[in-house]
């Protein structure tokens, strides 16, 4: 049924990464990101597609009452909250049934993200909210892909997407940017927590917005509705299709 799942050789590099001393400055960057774009997002369900530990604390301070995780493969350890295994492209979740959908970095590795966007955009209710990160390469950071020793290593060897192709083909679903968020202006060579790096960042979202090496995006689904959205949203709690599976539980138990 699909064909390009985000298999371990990929996406396991990208987690090993965020564990090192950079990677942990950018995700500890990132998870202030998403903790602030999701302070106004209420609901039944957030799915978190290509799951992360370096996300956790911010899914939790949200104010949506469930939260499950959805891996590209099998998680083999322990993870927090229930989670379910799917792939992006052919997500094994209802139509019209997600509050918000978490898309962490998880379009530079697929070879079909407008499927995957498209799957987002099915699964969410009007109103929903996505919340995709990802490294653009009109960037200082984007220039080390040239380099071939640095090509190879995660998060270099994903396959980046312009910010704009991405506004462009979520625009294209329907889907209305709020907000677009950039980040990551100093080199990677530089530490980000740094205090010139901390100039170099202000100075660059005031003169240079376009070239950050990372984005963040919000975007809404805006459906015209025939009926009203109240009856709608208090009568649905049915996550996968056909109701009658729910979220399998690991890691905490707590559903």
């Amino acid at each position: 049924m699909t064909t390009d799942p985000l298999q371990p050789d990929q996406s396991d590099p990208l987690q090993a990464w965020y564990r090192s001393a950079l990677g942990a400055e950018v995700a500890s960057h990132e998870g202030d990101c998403v903790r602030r774009l999701l302070a106004n997002t209420f609901g039944y369900y957030l799915v978190q597609v290509g799951a992360s530990e370096r996300f956790g604390e911010a899914l939790t301070a949200s104010r949506i009452r469930h939260r499950v995780l959805l891996p590209g493969t099998p998680p083999t350890g322990a993870v927090q909250g229930p989670s379910i295994v799917g792939e992006p492209d052919a997500l094994p979740l209802a139509s019209d049934s997600i509050d918000a959908v978490l898309l962490p970095h998880v379009l530079e590795y697929s070879d079909r993200p407008r499927a995957i966007l498209a799957e987002v955009e099915r699964v969410l209710i009007p109103e929903g909210r996505l919340i995709l990160l990802g490294f653009d390469p009109l960037s200082l950071w984007g220039l080390g892909r040239l380099w071939r020793p640095v090509c190879r290593r995660a998060p270099w060897n994903g396959r980046w997407r312009l910010a704009v192709q991405v506004e462009h083909w979520l625009n294209e679903l329907g889907l209305e940017i709020e907000v677009c968020e950039r980040a990551l202006f100093c080199p990677p060579i530089v530490s980000p927590a740094g205090a010139r790096c901390a100039t170099i960042e202000s100075l660059g979202r005031r003169f240079w917005p376009l070239f950050g090496g990372l984005y963040v995006i919000r975007a809404v689904k805006r459906v015209a509705p025939l009926t009203p959205l109240k009856p709608y949203r208090t009568s649905r709690h049915t996550l996968l299709p056909g109701g009658a599976v729910r979220p399998t539980t690991r890691g905490t138990g707590h559903v």
